[in-house]
């Protein structure tokens, strides 16, 4: 949600969404998840209004595909998030003046790979379809960064 919202700033000539949410305005992820369910329901409270991936369900709902030392570090050194964050509201969507590229997570348990299809369609990103999880980056290191690329130069 983040790169819809900074992404207008002057400097930004591309965007690049990796097994993300490309919300448009007025949208929520929250709302947008409640279209099509996200596979796991492994998100749980984490108290002071935060919320994470359960430590024993993370490797196989996040990190399906990442070596399992990886998905388990990843697990315990994870970071909560806001849960208000799922009802924040996007007020610009940075991809209706820029060009936008998109990485769809083919096996993605946190985003349901039909909603990340459907929004990449919307937005006209140039889009590629990995097979792996949501830390796809991790699984496909040469195709993502490859996209990131190519988007770099195109804007240039």
């Amino acid at each position: 949600m983040i790169i819809s919202e900074v992404g207008t700033h002057g400097s930004v000539r591309s965007l690049v969404y990796v097994a993300a949410f490309e919300p448009a305005i007025g949208e929520t992820a929250g709302g947008l998840q409640g279209k099509t369910p996200p596979a796991a329901k492994s998100v749980v409270p984490a108290g002071g209004g935060f919320v994470q991936v359960k430590p024993e369900a993370f490797p196989a709902d996040f990190a399906a595909d990442a070596p399992r030392p990886v998905a388990e570090f990843m697990a315990i050194s994870q970071v909560p998030i806001a849960a208000a964050i799922f009802d924040a509201k996007t007020t610009v969507a940075a991809w209706c003046g820029k060009p936008s590229y998109a990485v769809v997570a083919t096996e993605d348990r946190m985003i349901n790979p039909e909603l990340e299809r459907f929004m990449s369609e919307r937005a006209k990103s140039h889009a590629i379809e990995l097979k792996g999880s949501h830390a796809i980056f991790l699984s496909h290191p040469a195709e993502v960064a490859a996209l990131i690329e190519k988007a770099a130069q195109a804007s240039n």
